[in-house]
């Protein structure tokens, strides 16, 4: 048989001759009968089944979650040395945590109050020797952090977008770190490690210009208040002290900061060492007169010389450095430097009709080739704008004199 020849074989179709008044009752050969209008039987026994069954696996749903929460509010993982705090899940009431040892929750059933019902325990032969990691990544509530005697190393992401966090305070016996007025430093402050993301609380404080609204949130000064000039110097100035030679990773992302100043004699800033500082305005070097011991900005006469932008002998800038920074306006980068990371001032730039805001040009203090023979640069390390249809990186001022 030909292809032409070859017909497709239909099944006849299947018609049952079902009565019109039995339509709703029809029984099919093998299957079960309908239960049209017609009562399941013992129906209110299984329903009550059902609905117990249901309760009771709700309700040890909520228990075990609740076990959970209160089992793994602490996770460490044990090392050479001792105990990493790998893991911290807030039960939503701690403010105050304590890195020091290995610790759990004991919660009283009998006390309704969250906010009191749970004690922290703390096993004493077990020593807290680091910190991991996002170990309190994005944690809302806590606001001081105390690191114990025996903590040997802090990963620089450990608290990363910490929004409550102060303080971080030091146990002065640590040979490894040390604070200055809640902001963590290695031992011989040669490093600022990291600036808590809400330090500026903590300054309007200490300093009296706390003022909070019938929320409990801290209301921010405006340029029109008679006292802002003071409250910019206490709380949104910050003043890297002299022995600092290296800003660390993520040091101060996402600070409340408007002014800046670094030492010469810092050599590195790490990647994302400013990352995304919405007010941070001006950033000035300066070199001391003196040697320089606190943060807290007095005036420029205390800190010696000051100029704009980098300090001279800064080597190392790291990737997204300076990222998301729009209110900043001036860049200078100083003969000294070999190394741009990518991204080092991603954002930095933004139009306003035609015209560019924020860093619209970077200085340099080398010649082109010298620049280009000399510095190592990753992509897109400067900043780029909508230019027609595409976009156009800012341009570079080669051989440019530091602004006065």
């Amino acid at each position: 048989m030909s292809k032409k020849e070859k017909k497709i074989q239909v099944e006849e179709p299947i018609h049952l001759d079902i009565p019109e008044d039995e339509i709703w009752t029809y029984q099919v050969e093998g299957l079960a009968a309908p239960h049209i209008n017609k009562p399941y039987k013992h129906f209110g026994f299984k329903k009550t089944v059902f609905a117990v069954v249901i309760i009771i696996a709700v309700s040890l749903s909520c228990y075990f979650s609740v076990r959970t929460v209160q089992k793994d509010t602490y996770e460490y993982e044990q090392t050479q040395s001792g105990y990493e705090l790998s893991k911290f899940s807030n039960t939503g009431y701690i403010t105050t945590l304590d890195i020091d040892y290995v610790s759990s929750i004991e919660y009283d059933s009998s006390n309704p109050d969250v906010n009191t019902n749970f004690t922290v325990v703390k096993d004493e032969t077990k020593k807290v020797t680091s910190v991991g990691s996002y170990a309190l990544n994005c944690d809302e509530k806590v606001q001081v952090i105390n690191i114990g005697a025996h903590v040997e190393f802090v990963d620089p992401k450990a608290f990363y977008s910490c929004w409550a966090l102060r303080q971080v305070e030091v146990d002065e016996n640590n040979p490894n770190y040390c604070d200055i007025d809640g902001v963590l430093y290695n031992k011989d402050k040669t490093e600022i490690i990291f600036r808590p993301c809400d330090h500026d609380t903590y300054l309007a404080e200490k300093y009296g210009h706390a003022v909070y609204d019938e929320n409990g949130y801290r209301v921010e000064p405006s340029p029109e208040d008679a006292n802002y000039e003071q409250y910019v110097n206490d709380v949104l100035t910050f003043v890297v002290p002299s022995s600092v030679k290296t800003i660390g990773q993520l040091c101060f992302n996402y600070a409340n900061m408007k002014n800046v100043y670094i030492p010469e004699g810092v050599t590195v800033i790490e990647t994302l060492g400013f990352f995304e500082i919405p007010l941070l305005e001006n950033i000035y070097s300066y070199k001391p007169s003196a040697e320089v011991t606190e943060s807290h900005f007095v005036s420029q006469e205390a800190l010696g010389q000051v100029y704009n932008s980098l300090p001279e002998g800064l080597e190392y800038i790291g990737s997204d450095a300076f990222s998301y920074n729009q209110a900043m306006n001036y860049v200078y980068i100083p003969e000294s430097v070999t190394h741009i990371g990518h991204h080092a001032f991603w954002d930095t730039v933004y139009k306003e009709g035609d015209e560019l805001k924020g860093v619209s040009v970077i200085n340099v203090a080398r010649s082109e080739d010298d620049f280009k023979s000399a510095v190592e640069t990753g992509d897109s390390w400067r900043p780029q704008y909508d230019y027609m249809l595409f976009k156009k990186s800012i341009d570079v001022a080669y051989g440019a004199e530091r602004m006065k």
